[in-house]
This record gives C-alpha cells, sequence and structure tokens, in this order.
C-alpha cells in the first residue's frame, strides 16, 4: 500500500507537472513530449531532493545495476541532456538543474509534492517554505557562473585583503602615526588593526590556496566560517582611511563605501558556482 502511494506522487516546479505513476510531463496543463525511461528516473530522484547535491555515484548506484556494461558517464550526460531540452532549461543559466562539475546535480527549482505518504508531503512542503534574507543573496536568487570565473575573482579578492595586512604591517611606524593623531582612542584602533591583520594573513592564504586548487568544499567552509569573515572586512573596509593624507577624504569615504560590498560579494561568488 505505501509503495502504491509512493508511486501516485505527482510533483509541481515551476510551470511543469510531472505525475510519477504515468511518468507524464505537462507544462502549463498541456502534456509534453514524454521523457524517456532513464532520464525520468534521474528527473525523480532530483525531484525528491530539492536543493541537495545528488552525485554521480549516488546516481549510478540506484539506476544502473551493478552488472551492467555500459559507459556511465555517456549514459547520464545524454539523460541530462534529455531532461534539460524537455525543460528547455540551460546548463550556463540553469533554472532548474544545476550541474556541479564531477560531483552532481542538483534541483535548484522550488518542488511541490502531492499524494504519496503523509511524510513525504510535509518533507517537501517544509523544503520549499525555506525562509529567504532580506539581506543576504540566496542561492536560488542567483546565476550560475562557470568554476574558473569564481575562483579568480574569488582568489583576487583574498590577493586584495592580504596587501591592505602586509602594507599596513610593513608601514607600522607609519600607520603608528595615523592613528595616534585621533586621540587616546589610537591605541585601541592599533591593537585591533594588529590582532586582525595576524589572524587575516593565515586565513586568506587558506581561502586564496583553496580556490587556486579547487577545493571542493571552499563554499561550505567559507559559509561556515562567513560570520568571523564579515567583522573582520567590515573592519578593513576603512583600510583607505590609512592613505587619507595621500587619496584625500573623498576617495577614501568612497573606497571604504565600495569595500563594504566585498565580504557579501565573496560570498555570493562561491554560491553562483556551477
Amino acid at each position: 500500500m505505501a509503495d502504491a502511494k509512493s508511486r501516485a506522487r505527482t510533483f509541481r516546479f515551476g510551470v511543469f507537472e510531472l505525475a510519477e505513476s504515468t511518468g507524464e510531463l505537462r507544462r502549463e496543463g498541456k502534456a509534453q513530449p514524454r521523457v524517456r525511461d532513464q532520464a525520468l528516473r534521474i528527473l525523480i530522484v532530483l525531484l525528491e531532493r530539492p536543493q541537495d547535491l545528488v552525485t554521480r555515484e549516488e546516481l549510478r548506484e540506484r539506476l544502473w545495476a551493478s552488472d551492467t556494461f555500459v559507459d556511465f558517464d555517456h549514459g547520464l550526460n545524454t539523460a541530462i541532456n534529455q531532461l534539460r531540452s524537455a525543460l528547455g532549461d540551460v546548463a550556463a543559466n540553469p533554472r532548474f538543474i544545476q550541474t556541479l562539475p564531477r560531483r552532481g546535480y542538483r534541483f535548484i527549482a522550488p518542488v511541490a509534492v502531492t499524494g504519496g505518504t503523509r511524510d513525504e508531503v510535509v518533507a517537501a512542503g517544509e523544503a520549499n517554505e525555506t525562509p529567504r534574507s532580506f539581506v543576504l543573496s540566496d542561492p536560488r536568487d542567483l546565476p550560475a557562473a562557470s568554476s574558473a570565473l569564481v575562483r579568480l575573482l574569488f582568489g583576487l579578492i583574498q590577493v586584495m585583503y592580504l596587501s591592505f595586512y602586509v602594507i599596513s604591517l610593513a608601514g607600522f611606524s607609519r600607520v603608528n602615526e595615523i592613528v595616534t593623531e585621533i586621540g587616546s582612542a589610537g591605541r585601541l584602533v592599533l591593537m585591533v588593526l594588529i590582532i586582525t591583520a595576524a589572524a587575516g594573513i593565515p586565513l586568506r592564504l587558506y581561502l586564496l590556496t583553496a580556490a587556486g586548487f579547487n577545493y571542493q568544499g571552499l563554499k561550505t567552509k567559507f559559509l561556515k566560517l562567513f560570520p568571523l569573515i564579515l567583522p573582520l572586512d567590515l573592519i578593513w573596509a576603512l583600510a583607505p582611511f590609512l592613505l587619507v593624507q595621500q587619496i584625500g577624504v573623498g576617495f577614501a569615504i568612497a573606497a571604504t563605501a565600495a569595500l563594504l560590498y566585498v565580504p557579501f560579494a565573496q560570498r555570493s561568488l562561491l554560491m553562483m558556482q556551477k
């Protein structure tokens, strides 16, 4: 009985509706050309776990028998291309199926499920009702970008911060003269600069090497570290004021305003990575 209920599920996403029991795909209520069996099974696996990474190895284990001698990579790529064609999706800027190179796929659109067991319906509803932040970018709203471009831009940001730290510490005597001009608070400012620079240098070296060597866990690690990185970056957004005598107050304010955006840009970049 439970198995029959599972097969009776209907998945709704965007303008599409998929009846699991018949494999019929409808767009705005109109029947679409039938999706081939293997591609259909892959689509159902992705729809069961919206927003989650489904690895290539997991798809192999679930959908390809271990004693079947086939070109798995070619078969999987062909099936994914068939799904994208059926859904009008584009790999470079996906609305439904996002590719994570050498790792697997993620269904990025909201999914509503009816039928099946009560637990399945509740779980799908909870997944689709994930609250969105009004301040931070949501991965569902961001376009996809190539891994190479994301890593390049992310790496350049780390080089910029490293430059701030190294230049400030190398010109310590000059920085000391500037901050002491603000009075008794100068010692506190100087201490904050030294501590944050000392903490920031190994952090930036880690992020820079992780981006350079395409560490697959970089996004997860960065998001976990973001609550610590954000105040560090906001403090160093004031770095242009260390050069206020050379660049002027107006330019220092403009540069600081731009730097206040950079920590959020780093986060968005990593979430855009395909």
